[in-house]
């Protein structure tokens, strides 16, 4: 830490991070991660009828996914689980535990 004559000790860069919010951002964008990973590993895909792949995390309502390859599909439903995430969030409805990860909804 550098200080100047007559001045107040300049922060740390924690102490910035701290004081305006990146040090919380960072440890709900490190829980995000984490749980969006470990949902990731739990979906579900088959390949239906018509040669399209369906894609879904069961225990997550509404989070699906529909798509021509499975490539495609895995990208979609992970788009789709984090906008599903953000509503959540915004809303402060409850996000079902994953695993051993829980998530509170009032992250933001």
């Amino acid at each position: 830490m550098y200080m100047v004559a007559g001045s107040e000790p300049m922060a740390t860069a924690t102490s910035m991070r701290r004081k305006t919010g990146f040090f919380h951002l960072g440890i709900i964008e490190s829980m995000l991660t984490r749980y969006i990973h470990e949902a990731m590993k739990r979906a579900q895909y088959k390949t239906l009828e018509n040669g399209t792949c369906f894609g879904e995390i069961p225990g997550l309502a509404g989070v699906w996914a529909n798509e021509s390859t499975l490539d495609n599909c895995r990208a979609v439903l992970q788009e789709v689980l984090e906008e599903w995430l953000v509503l959540k969030i915004r809303d402060h409805d409850p996000i079902p535990r994953i695993g051993r990860i829980s998530l509170p909804s009032r992250a933001a």
